[in-house]
């Protein structure tokens, strides 16, 4: 294994610590409960956003915290949930009397412990909080970390809408609502060249042959839909985009918000190269798009591959989608 780590055991941990020093203008970071904090929280009169889950997927999700994002995120080790005690410490600090948004993904741990910690937050501290679990993986319907679908990368597509709602004022119902719109319209679908290795374990988390790929694979190394033999881009980026639009049953008169995500370990190059071919299929099939982003947002470690997400648009998300956003991960017209 060969990693810029000095002991597995603090990754996470010295990982925090220099986040702090490279963000002092924009973040706080809490580092005994390891949470990360938007400088200027709380916000009086605004909802607070909170998510978070295993590290690992950098930036997801301390890089998307500041202005028109998240408010808090949770770190919890590599690929491994955070603890109830920071969601709740995260909720209570991020209150500003509107309430608190929790944004889930579909992991068996991230959604016990945050349902736990919503509930100790209301009961002990009068907060109100509401949850929003995404679950937009059409690979599987249930694998080891999950029950029903995995929330991958429309997760970062929704933090920033509903990060631009919330900025706005709105109210905790409203950026509910808003939340689960967005988890219905919205779908994703991953593939690997390669896996990963998670410190602590010092090997790779699954096998891989040079000449295979794995299809549908989750952000934690999770087995796919099926292995493949090593095609041409124009071909896996048609085994990703198929199933999206089939799964997503049209993508309506407003077009789509285009995710295409790395996993970590493909050069930007290389997925240009891939966007261009979804761009094309997306085309083919008379899909408009609205919205595009393209890069490494949602990764894997240094897992080589990629994912694709679509999200249904609409006036209104388009316009919460060019909203001003400045966070370490992502940051426009601010």
């Amino acid at each position: 294994m060969k990693k810029l780590i000095n002991d597995p055991g603090d990754v996470v941990a010295e990982a925090l610590v220099g986040m702090a020093a490279a963000h002092p203008d924009r973040l706080r970071i809490d580092h005994e409960q390891r949470i990360v904090y938007r400088a200027d929280a709380p916000r009086q009169g605004k909802v607070g956003l909170v998510s978070g889950g295993g590290s690992g997927h950098e930036p997801l999700h301390g890089g998307f915290v500041g202005p028109g994002m998240l408010d808090a995120a949770c770190a919890g080790e590599v690929f491994t949930s955070p603890v109830p005690d920071q969601m709740m410490a995260a909720t209570r600090a991020v209150d500003g009397g509107a309430g608190v948004l929790h944004l889930v993904k579909n992991y068996t741990g991230d959604v016990m412990n945050f349902e736990m910690a919503a509930e100790l937050a209301a009961a002990e501290a009068g907060t109100e909080v509401a949850s929003v679990v995404i679950d937009d993986d059409v690979a599987v319907q249930d694998s080891l970390y999950t029950a029903g679908r995995r929330g991958v990368g429309l997760t970062v597509l929704l933090e920033k809408i509903v990060g631009a709602a919330a900025e706005e004022g709105r109210s905790l119902q409203d950026c509910a609502d808003l939340a689960r719109a967005l988890v219905a319209d919205g779908r994703s679908m991953g593939m690997a060249l390669t896996s990963c290795t998670v410190p602590s374990a010092g090997r790779p988390t699954f096998d891989l042959a040079e000449d295979e790929i794995e299809l549908g694979v989750g952000i934690h190394g999770e087995p796919g839909r099926e292995r493949r033999p090593l095609a041409p881009a124009r071909e896996v980026a048609a085994m990703l985009v198929e199933p999206v639009l089939a799964d997503l049953d049209g993508a309506g008169d407003d077009g789509v918000i285009v995710l295409l995500n790395g996993m970590g370990g493909t050069p930007l190059i290389e997925l240009y190269l891939m966007y261009g071919e979804v761009a094309r299929l997306l085309d083919g099939a008379g899909v408009r798009v609205a919205r595009s982003l393209v890069g490494n947002y949602i990764t894997s470690l240094e897992m080589a591959g990629c994912s694709v997400t679509l999200l249904r648009a609409d006036e209104e998300r388009v316009r919460l989608w060019d909203a001003p956003v400045n966070t370490p991960g992502l940051r426009w017209g601010a």
